[in-house]
């Protein structure tokens, strides 16, 4: 049986800039190019750098759209959060944590990409919080916009 990766698309504004933020920034290894779209592998995933025409405003908040992973490892989030500081990536929301002294708690930190595209890293206390507690019922900052 074979593995399934997860596959996403997303606009940017110019293809240079977004290597550099993706590849040498992230660490994200860079697969097929054209002069329309970039393959990056992001972690083991597979994301797709498409190149618009449209512009692409910021938005006022995290919501109602972002990305990113989710770390099962403390050490790795820290890792990225090192090399992110290390390559001088935008900080969109510096590391902090959420929900202390939940099941909810969980590390995270914002990154924004050269075309204002907002991804998330996060690390969870306890695992269950990944698809489970479903007695909560806190999803994100309520006091975030959307």
């Amino acid at each position: 049986m074979g593995s399934v990766i997860f596959h996403l698309a997303f606009p940017v504004h110019d293809l240079e800039a977004a290597r550099g933020f993706y590849v040498d920034g992230l660490g994200c290894t860079l697969g097929r190019q054209s002069p329309h779209a970039m393959l990056l592998k992001f972690k083991d995933h597979q994301i797709v750098a498409q190149l618009t025409t449209e512009p692409l405003p910021r938005q006022k908040g995290i919501y109602p759209r972002h990305f990113g992973l989710v770390f099962t490892n403390e050490e790795e989030w820290q890792a990225i959060v090192d090399r992110a500081k290390a390559h001088g990536l935008k900080f969109y929301q510096q590391p902090r944590r959420r929900f202390p002294g939940t099941r909810l708690e969980h590390q995270t930190f914002f990154l924004e990409d050269p075309s204002h595209n907002l991804l998330e890293f996060k690390h969870y206390t306890h695992d269950s919080a990944i698809f489970g507690e479903h007695d909560a019922s806190v999803i994100g900052d309520e006091h975030e916009p959307r």
